[in-house]
């Protein structure tokens, strides 16, 4: 989809169709009003009505919320493209609603048609701005520019992520995700590291390991390194990257292996974001770890009652092969902390079905020492317009995964709580010096939908990538 701005009034500008956003008292002094109320519009949240012998599009929106704009814009995005117009205009609806607006296209339009014998193709093309505003008044080109262009490259990278996390495990295994990695390196100037089995072998991550060892498809580990001149701070990002998940000896129930595909969405994530934070040039130093593992059965599995040394020494006691997702991540942050000497570590992980629970299948899980650098996040989150939730570490839930033959287990002795467990389990392999430097991002419920809502579609969101991308052009702004 070819999105641009143009330094012209709208009436100048050719399209096939003009859409307008309207509210209830605009209707009221509307030009098709009449015909409007004819067709049952009452421009109510995100009702939207086509007058094609008038070319238009009107879409209601009952308050001027970038969250409404950008719903509203995906969902009108989503019908014109079945309908057979070629391009679409629009007006400003003031300079601080247009990063919303370019969302909504670019991430509305998204399609999974990659394994569609005969994907249906879209006769739309190209969405037009004008810089004229609804007011009357001509914005300010350059900055709507600069905008423009910085938003397409953060919902470009969303769209890359969604379309990895769809890959299915045939297509994307972990040798698949390091070739990723690498052409990701090439066509962006980055530094590129892979650890096969042996590097894993030499670097002593025998949680990580033990995980894959009954797969045909060994695991990776990638790290990614964006290296501009006189970074401002140093980031290190972590991905689970769990290319298919079967719950190991552990099995899953049949009906909750469908979709496991999408176990590498923090992988997949910290991918994206590195790829984004390149083009869009920052002047902050970030580093992308992701454990590309294959979870699966044979006669070489890890087992219940296993014990694992992690990178860090630390002993973990298996009780459930299904919960392989923290074994991955203990000795990639264990590595990632070794390696590189970071200002901040956050991690990415569909960690825990709990997290679902406590907080729906939309929302973030956000969990770790520092209320203010969480609350941080919880506000990049909002102005991104992802869904993040603070869920609070607590003492006696640490208990939970006390252990009376190894340093610790990797599950609670008690199903409650269970995504905040999995994120003190992790703690457990965070150095002391980052404790507070720390944040653990549970996009269990977020990364993947079999339902379209807001402006996704079916399969990947891409979580984790706008509001990580917010965070650092703030951190870059002075403003973390």
């Amino acid at each position: 989809m070819n999105v641009k701005l143009v330094n012209q009034p709208l009436a100048s500008i050719d399209a096939d169709l003009t859409l307008e956003f309207i509210t209830p008292q605009q209707l009221l002094r509307h030009p098709q009003k009449e015909i409007l109320l004819m067709a049952g519009f009452k421009a109510e949240e995100e009702q939207i009505c086509a007058l094609h012998e008038q070319r238009l599009l009107v879409c209601g929106i009952n308050n001027l919320s970038d969250e409404l704009f950008r719903t509203t814009m995906a969902k009108a995005i989503k019908l014109v493209m079945e309908y057979s117009y070629n391009s679409l205009k629009l007006l400003q609806y003031g300079d601080n609603h247009f990063k919303a607006l370019i969302e909504g296209v670019i991430l509305g339009s998204h399609r999974l048609n990659a394994y569609k014998s005969e994907p249906k193709p879209s006769q739309l093309t190209e969405v037009i701005f004008s810089n004229e505003e609804i007011n009357g008044l001509d914005l300010d080109t350059t900055k709507l520019e600069k905008t423009l262009t910085q938003t397409l490259i953060i919902s470009k990278a969303t769209n890359f992520v969604r379309d990895l996390v769809n890959q299915t495990p045939y297509d994307m295994t972990p040798q698949g995700m390091a070739i990723t990695a690498e052409d990701i390196a090439n066509s962006n100037h980055l530094e590129c590291t892979i650890l096969d089995v042996n590097g894993l072998m030499d670097e002593k991550m025998e949680a990580m390991m033990a995980v894959g060892r009954a797969s045909i498809n060994p695991p990776r580990l990638i790290h990614l390194s964006y290296k501009p001149k006189n970074p401002k701070k140093v980031i290190t990002l972590v991905g689970k990257g769990l290319t298919y998940d079967s719950g190991g000896l552990s099995l899953k129930a049949a009906a909750s292996m469908v979709t496991m595909k999408m176990d590498k969405a923090g992988g997949c994530a910290v991918m994206g974001i590195i790829k984004a934070v390149s083009e869009l040039g920052l002047d902050i130093e970030v580093h992308a770890f992701v454990g590309a593992v294959e979870n699966m059965i044979g006669g070489n599995a890890y087992k219940p009652d296993d014990i694992l040394r992690a990178k860090n020494g630390k002993t973990i006691e298996v009780r459930n092969t299904d919960a392989e997702g923290r074994l991955v991540l203990a000795d990639v942050l264990g590595y990632a902390q070794e390696k590189i000497k970071s200002d901040y570590i956050f991690d990415y992980a569909t960690l825990t079905g709990a997290c679902m629970v406590a907080l729906g299948p939309y929302t973030t899980g956000v969990m770790g020492h520092n209320e203010e650098l969480k609350q941080s996040w919880l506000t990049a989150a909002q102005d991104s317009g992802e869904y993040c939730g603070n869920l609070p570490f607590n003492r006696h839930l640490k208990k939970l995964i006390k252990s009376e033959i190894a340093d610790i287990c990797n599950v609670s002795s008690k199903p409650y709580g269970g995504a905040i467990t999995a994120a003190l389990f992790l703690d457990n392999f965070i150095d002391e010096n980052m404790k507070d430097k720390w944040v653990h991002f549970d996009i269990a419920g977020s990364a993947y939908t079999e339902s379209a809502w807001d402006v996704h579609t079916y399969g990947g969101t891409g979580a984790g990538v706008r509001m990580t991308l917010e965070w650092l052009l703030k951190l870059q702004q002075g403003l973390q």
